[in-house]
């Protein structure tokens, strides 16, 4: 079965990596650009199988280009591809109506077997993410309590950092 995709993100480079990279394994790219707003029109116009999209793109961001598919009624899956292991990405994604959040350090392989996946109807989320999700599930903050990097230093850093802070020379403190 061959799939359909149009690819939306702005980094040329990666976009004719992965054009490339998806045709050797039989996906077919409808269009690959580089603007949210073309990206929207193509969709409309091409209907494909899935719309692969990046999260970070200037002018039109991914989120609003995906909020902006399902309101004017583009029913086929949406995946998310981009460098975000963020869970308030990942949830914001997923209940704007996203099917997949795919990171961009996949393997080549994964992530053909998760476009299929989506296109059989199933939401895929990276695996390195599974975790993130599962904490989201279960009601878990989505803010997470990021502790301070200082509370990680020995007695005796803190002092060194100290000393810095006030100018002292590697002689002095030493």
């Amino acid at each position: 079965m061959s799939l359909n995709i149009l690819l939306v993100d702005d980094h040329t480079l990666f976009r004719e990596g992965l054009e490339g990279l998806l045709s050797r394994r039989n996906i077919n790219i409808l269009a690959a650009v580089g603007s949210g707003q073309e990206g929207l029109r193509l969709a409309a116009e091409l209907e494909p199988d899935v719309v692969l999209l990046d999260m970070r793109m200037p002018e039109m961001d991914g989120m609003e280009v995906l909020r902006k598919l399902r309101k004017n009624g583009f029913k086929n899956p949406v995946a998310m591809l981009t460098t975000s292991s963020d869970e308030r990405d990942l949830v914001e994604s997923l209940r704007s109506g996203a099917q997949g959040y795919l990171l961009k350090d996949m393997e080549p392989d994964q992530l053909v077997l998760a476009l299929r996946d989506i296109v059989a109807g199933k939401t895929v989320v990276a695996p390195d993410l599974a975790p993130v999700l599962a904490r989201v599930v279960q009601g878990d903050s989505i803010e997470p309590i990021e502790e301070s990097p200082f509370a990680k230093l020995t007695p005796r850093e803190n002092e060194i950092l100290s000393l810095l802070a006030e100018g002292q020379s590697n002689k002095v403190i030493a």
